[in-house]
């Protein structure tokens, strides 16, 4: 991932449509991405040799916090001897996330699986002397949850590649046409073996700054995906050419117009395994993940491993109480669409699919009185999710001349509250209606 976020990646969603999507019937599109805008949470695996030394992923040589060589000494103390991808999957299906995204090659250039377009593979240069990705595949498919593969596209170890650590001045493509292409034949040949071997439900690219669409070959690159699996869906870092966008830590502060995007976010502070002790609380993780999903999206939440394949007890924790949190109120996540638009419930809402039903999500000890606007609709029932506790309300400044609904008004006892955040379950008489007018008789 990079370190400092870079916005072009997230805004080249903009051409997403208007170029990969050209000659694609919109009807199928939609029911390709259908999985993905239900599954609301997925897992992300930062894993590599990074984690030896607990040093950032690759950054730490491209900002000169470690030379290059020191860096790939760490290949020497990766073991994975502790690795069982099953206890990895059953975490991940434990914590209610439908898909998972793990790196297979990172910008180090280092492949997380058994690559033949050259030797730098944790199989061949490392202790580890295995593939750490089909397995990790298997065990997630059993548990019936999507797999993603995360890949970069730069990578600055290669020879041949237009960086920094070969060439004291990055080569002009367009000098050296032969070499340029010598590396997209690398890369291309990883994606075809990655796309034949693993058969990923989902393509994460990374690094698309570096070149243009059509020095990637981003076309190209898409065309490969799809002529293996047509049903594969893809990210987009790929310079116009993928199907959702991936805002990367920070949150969007307006809904995205977007038709599917996602909140790729760390535990704490890094990607990959660090010594970094400034972790996500459960209550921010749930927070957050409830924002994401009330605002039409996903959240990608990222783990790093310990080089031997072992999980911090840290993060263990997060996603073990997400896991209950999700449990108990997942009906309001799952299979749903975003909510009402702002300023008609000062929190979080999600509906489900045919609109008749609400649901409010409340952030920590929200208990007494909380407040709905603008619902143009009878409530037949509100309920707390968990145990289905039936709630009280009233309605509020209705006038029988006037269209303009009334305040409706809740009652939450703190004996119902949930110790993260608590979901209140609105049954509307119809498909949600909202008066979004000025008052009075507007």
């Amino acid at each position: 991932m990079k370190k400092n976020v870079l916005l072009a990646s997230c805004l080249c969603f903009i051409l997403l449509q208007s170029n990969a999507q050209q000659k694609i019937n919109p009807e199928s599109i939609q029911e390709k991405m259908q999985w993905f805008a239900d599954a609301k949470l997925g897992i992300f695996i930062h894993a590599g040799i990074y984690s030896v030394d607990g040093i950032d992923e690759s950054w730490s040589f491209h900002n000169k916090k470690i030379s290059h060589a020191d860096y790939m000494k760490q290949l020497k103390g990766f073991t994975l001897k502790n690795y069982d991808p099953a206890v990895w999957a059953d975490l991940i299906k434990e914590t209610g996330a439908r898909y998972a995204v793990i790196t297979t090659k990172h910008h180090d250039g280092v492949a997380m699986y058994d690559t033949k377009m050259n030797k730098l593979s944790i199989e061949r240069a490392t202790p580890a002397k295995r593939d750490m990705i089909a397995p990790f595949f298997d065990e997630l498919r059993k548990r019936d949850i999507k797999c993603g593969a995360y890949y970069s596209l730069i990578d600055w170890t290669h020879p041949d590649y237009p960086g920094f650590l070969k060439d004291s001045v990055k080569y002009k493509i367009s000098d050296d046409y032969e070499r340029w292409n010598r590396f997209r034949h690398f890369f291309q040949g990883q994606i075809k073996e990655i796309s034949t071997q693993l058969n990923p439900d989902l393509w994460w690219f990374d690094g698309d700054w570096e070149h243009s669409a059509e020095e990637w070959e981003s076309q190209k690159i898409r065309s490969i995906i799809l002529a293996n699996n047509p049903n594969a869906i893809i990210n987009g870092r790929l310079q116009g050419y993928g199907d959702y966008d991936t805002p990367e830590q920070n949150f969007p502060v307006v809904r995205p117009k977007y038709n599917w995007w996602e909140l790729c976010m760390t535990t704490n502070d890094n990607w990959g395994f660090h010594h970094d002790d400034n972790w996500k609380t459960p209550y921010e993780v749930i927070t957050i993940f409830v924002d994401a999903v009330s605002n039409g999206g996903n959240l990608l939440l990222d783990f790093g491993p310990r080089e031997d394949g072992t999980i911090p007890e840290e993060q263990i924790h997060v996603f073990k109480e997400l896991g209950a949190w999700n449990k108990k109120n997942g009906e309001a996540i799952f299979n749903t669409v975003g909510g009402i638009p702002q300023g008609h419930f000062y929190g979080p809402t999600t509906l489900s699919k045919d609109s008749t039903t609400l649901y409010l999500f409340l952030h920590g000890h929200q208990d007494g009185t909380i407040m709905l606007k603008g619902l143009d609709n009878k409530i037949e029932e509100i309920t707390v999710l968990g145990d289905g506790a039936k709630l009280n309300h009233k309605v509020v400044g209705k006038i029988s001349w006037s269209h303009v609904p009334g305040l409706v008004y809740i009652d939450v006892p703190e004996n119902e509250l949930d110790k993260y955040v608590t979901v209140l379950k609105l049954k509307l008489d119809k498909p949600v209606k909202l008066y979004r007018g000025r008052g009075g008789f507007n």
